[in-house]
């Protein structure tokens, strides 16, 4: 990916505890079925990640959970804040996502949603849950990556 490309993306809302919590195995981007009122809503950057998963029904994708705001300007065809959101994907990848979401203990977590140029589009990952102690060794390691980038600083400046 360009550096062009990468400034095209506008993020609207990520997902911060979905690193911490669970282990991410794959990630795929995918496009999101919106109304107009939920368009000019996440432009203003009024949209929240935080209970969101996707569930697969039949051979369709939905996003559940995710909150995008009401638009302050809209009238009384606004849209309802938590509805299901379809996701788009080509059929060949929703199979695959498919069959793995089947196996025991993984889940489709959103990551982030962004506007890639003029299309809004959600960053979703295939991941397992962390146990407690997963959570707490992968705490002890960044501290432990912390310590040492320091360590290495100090040293650096007493040269």
């Amino acid at each position: 990916m360009s550096k062009a490309e990468k400034s095209a993306r506008r993020h609207i809302a990520q997902n911060r505890r979905a690193r911490h919590d669970y282990e991410i195995l794959e990630e795929v981007e995918c496009g999101l079925v919106l109304t107009g009122t939920e368009v000019k809503s996440l432009r203003g950057g009024k949209a929240t990640l935080d209970q969101a998963y996707a569930h697969f029904r039949g051979s369709e994708l939905f996003l559940i959970g995710a909150h995008i705001a009401e638009y302050t300007q809209g009238n009384v065809h606004n849209h309802a804040p938590l509805r299901e959101r379809k996701l788009l994907l080509h059929k060949r990848e929703l199979l695959r996502w498919q069959d793995k979401v089947k196996e025991r203990g993984f889940t489709l977590v959103p990551l982030s949603m962004y506007f890639e140029g003029s299309r809004a589009k959600l960053l979703l990952a295939l991941a397992r849950g962390k146990r407690e102690y997963d959570k707490r060794q992968a705490t002890r390691e960044r501290e432990d990556r912390r310590e040492m980038d320091r360590a290495t600083s100090r040293a650096r400046r007493g040269q």
